[in-house]
């Protein structure tokens, strides 16, 4: 089990060092934040300085160098706007996200697995194919489609709840809702394929045949069985939700990181930017690396074949 951890957290370091280092590169070839931040109409001698004042005037090698040295170091930077630490910036705005991420990957769970499982235990009949209809919509339609879609109907049309902005929880409905049902969808259709192949293995056959109750049969034989590609989507499904949160912060004007990191791309905060991204990847990465960990405790084989492969 130990190797087994050792193995997925040296891949974890490796992704985040990729992402560090795609973050740095792309930020400093996609444009110039002296000319962002200080305007067109700045003089020449007040953009050398502002570049010589956060490092830009130095080679990108010698750059990468100093940004690498600082994340060792846990320190990311300052925001070129105001000259807060990047960190401190984004952890300002990282519970307003959680408001929305928390409740929205909870309906995701309490809305998707039922009705996948639902869906696979009635293959065939018109309720599943009904279910895959709509969680086949779902899934198909951009989150900023079924985010404005929201908007019009519960906002605009029936006014029963406000369009964007934060502040009580009424507020919290059409983000959680948008972030909720694409999820959902998304975890109905695997649950539902996981479901449907168990239910065809001989060993569930045989408990049927043996007359054991079908609530026994669901909870101590299929599901159990089920749980490994579940989880798999559920740990992919985390990094979409952070993805998902830009736009949906975007549309609902939610003031959380999603839309921290559109205003600091657009205006060049380079600090700021690289800090979201650093974030996102880590919980990206901590999110497979809970899904290996889970894999590992649902079906041990998994542990010995990393271990004996090196995987």
């Amino acid at each position: 089990m130990l190797l087994f951890l050792f193995n997925r957290s040296l891949r974890a370091i490796a992704t985040l060092l990729v992402i560090v280092t795609a973050a740095f590169v792309v930020l400093r070839l996609t444009g110039d934040p002296a000319l962002s931040i200080l305007g067109l109409d700045a003089s020449p001698e007040a953009i050398a300085e502002f570049r010589k004042s956060w490092g830009l005037d130095q080679p990108i090698w010698v750059q990468y160098l100093t940004y690498l040295a600082g994340v060792l170091r846990g320190d990311l930077g300052a925001s070129m706007l105001d000259g807060r630490n990047a960190i401190l910036v984004v952890i300002d705005r990282l519970p307003t996200t959680l408001s929305i991420m928390i409740p929205g990957f909870l309906l995701q769970l309490i809305i998707g697995i039922p009705v996948g499982v639902l869906s696979g235990l009635r293959r065939g009949t018109w309720l599943d194919r009904a279910i895959m209809a709509g969680s086949l919509i779902g899934f198909t339609i951009p989150s900023f489609v079924l985010a404005l879609i929201l908007v019009m109907l519960f906002a605009v049309r029936l006014h029963w709840l406000p369009s964007g902005g934060s502040g009580s929880l009424a507020h919290l409905v059409l983000p959680v809702l948008s972030l909720g049902v694409f999820g959902a969808a998304t975890l109905a259709r695997f649950t539902r394929s996981a479901v449907a192949d168990i239910v065809d293995q001989p060993q569930v056959r045989a408990v049927t045949l043996r007359g054991l109750p079908r609530k026994h049969i669901i909870l101590h034989h299929i599901m159990p069985n089920a749980a490994l590609p579940v989880v798999t989507v559920m740990g992919m499904m985390l990094g979409g939700l952070v993805a998902g949160a830009v736009v949906t912060e975007s549309v609902f004007a939610w003031p959380g990181i999603g839309r921290l990191l559109v205003t600091s791309v657009a205006s060049r905060d380079l600090s700021v930017v690289q800090a979201i991204l650093l974030l996102i990847g880590c919980a990206m990465v901590a999110a497979n690396l809970a899904v290996d960990m889970i894999y590992g405790l649902l079906d041990p084989r998994l542990r010995h074949v990393s271990a004996v492969g090196g995987k």
